[in-house]
């Protein structure tokens, strides 16, 4: 069965935004509690909440589909058709009431993502690519930056907060990316800093120790919109092998060839 990616995409920004307001609404009323899933790792019954609304209504969009999502409320499996979802990107930005926090959809086709959305819910912001389509914000298409150099880049990042087995290594690259470009910025949402690269409002995010969801539709974003994405060696795995570049076309190798030196 073939399906018609804009049309899927298009449909699924409407259940993402719905969604994004419905938790910034309850948000605003009620300050979550948080259970502990591990060390500095947190999820709230909101998180658990949105994954099963987001599950039910894209069921509904692609009965065939199944779902690979950070709360495991579904462990269906689609044959062709898979969801990756993220309920609450930035959960511990959530629970302190501090934005971004986004909602994360991508779906892959086979072993490729076809569709990817994200959806900030502080700026009323929504992200959406799909397969060779281009990559938009609100309607309006964006492309990645045109910085060419380390030197002329504002990079994002993400503290490691339960995985601290290359600290060492990630300072060393923290020193050496704020002594030699526009700065750092660390938001607390991996996919929020993804879509950032591919409106050109950042040059380059890398982090490690990031699950499918984290990346997955906000990578795919990126390349839709110009930039390149890999995994600290240069390659594709950087969906489930944990470690991620992004960057614009411009600034990626050199980009590459720093990370690369510090982090393995």
């Amino acid at each position: 069965m073939e399906i018609d990616y804009k049309d899927i995409c298009l449909k699924v920004t409407g259940l993402a935004q719905n969604a994004g307001r419905a938790l910034k609404t309850a948000r605003a009323k009620e300050a979550p509690q948080k259970e502990s899933k591990g060390r500095n790792d947190f999820v709230t019954r909101f998180d658990k909440q949105t994954e099963e609304r987001l599950i039910r209504e894209l069921s509904e969009l692609l009965p065939q589909s199944g779902f690979v999502a950070e709360e495991n409320s579904s462990d269906k499996r689609g044959v062709t058709y898979n969801w990756i979802i993220d309920p609450i990107d930035g959960t511990t930005n959530f629970i302190h009431g501090l934005f971004p926090y986004a909602i994360s959809i991508a779906l892959q086709e086979n072993d490729e993502i076809v569709v990817g959305v994200v959806y900030e819910a502080g700026l009323d912001e929504c992200f959406y690519a799909w397969k060779d389509g281009g990559a938009y914000l609100n309607g309006q298409r964006i492309r990645v930056s045109e910085a060419a150099t380390v030197a002329d880049s504002l990079i994002a990042t993400g503290f490691p907060y339960t995985n601290f087995s290359q600290m060492n290594e990630f300072i060393e690259s923290l020193n050496y990316f704020m002594k030699n470009s526009h700065g750092m910025r660390r938001l607390g949402s991996a996919a929020a800093d993804l879509v950032y690269v591919a409106c050109g409002r950042v040059d380059a995010f890398y982090e490690y120790d990031l699950k499918p969801w984290d990346v997955a539709a906000g990578a795919f974003i990126v390349q839709e919109a110009g930039g390149r994405v890999s995994d600290f060696a240069g390659g594709n795995n950087y969906l489930y092998g944990r470690q991620i570049i992004a960057t614009n076309a411009l600034v990626y190798d050199e980009m590459y060839s720093v990370v690369s030196s510090f982090l393995k």
